[in-house]
């Protein structure tokens, strides 16, 4: 099963076969760095308080989600069916739309970073921002590769 998920065969892959397969491999990368963007922001001070709250969301949202369908591959509970596929790649392109969102508000946020805030400040929301744009750079690749997968089944 492995080889038809890593060639863009419409089988999902199950037990550990998650971790050797392309795209789904990346659930691993965005784990990580959607709970680096998390962790980021949520230390963090941004000067307007809508924009962290919608990171924040988009961050606590994508880290639950893709934790849920990362185990849920694992344990099987797909079967197979073909409305995972379906329901795979509608989760990752929305996931990405989501990022660039939040990406491109907290670069914007960060950039009118007034004074009243300290140089480390800024670099923790500079560092937010780089890992939120490295976090949508994997989902949308990721959605690329669902697509592919979903067009194919």
């Amino acid at each position: 099963m492995a080889p038809a998920a890593a060639s863009g065969g419409s089988n999902l892959p199950r037990d550990f076969a998650v971790l050797t397969t392309f795209p789904d491999l990346l659930f691993i990368f965005e784990f990580v760095f959607g709970g680096l963007v998390w962790i980021l922001i949520a230390s963090s001070l941004v000067p307007i308080p809508l924009i962290q709250g919608w990171v924040m969301f988009v961050s606590v949202f994508c880290f639950v989600a893709t934790t849920v369908l990362l185990i849920l591959y694992m344990i099987g509970a797909h079967g197979g069916e073909s409305s995972w596929v379906t329901l795979d790649a509608a989760y990752h392109s929305v996931a990405a739309l989501f990022y660039l969102s939040a990406s491109v508000l907290e670069a914007l946020a960060t950039i009118t970073m007034q004074e009243g805030f300290t140089y480390k400040q800024y670099h923790e929301n500079i560092s937010a921002v780089v890992f939120s744009y490295v976090a949508t750079l994997l989902y949308v690749t990721h959605a690329v590769f669902s697509l592919i997968r979903w067009k194919s089944s």
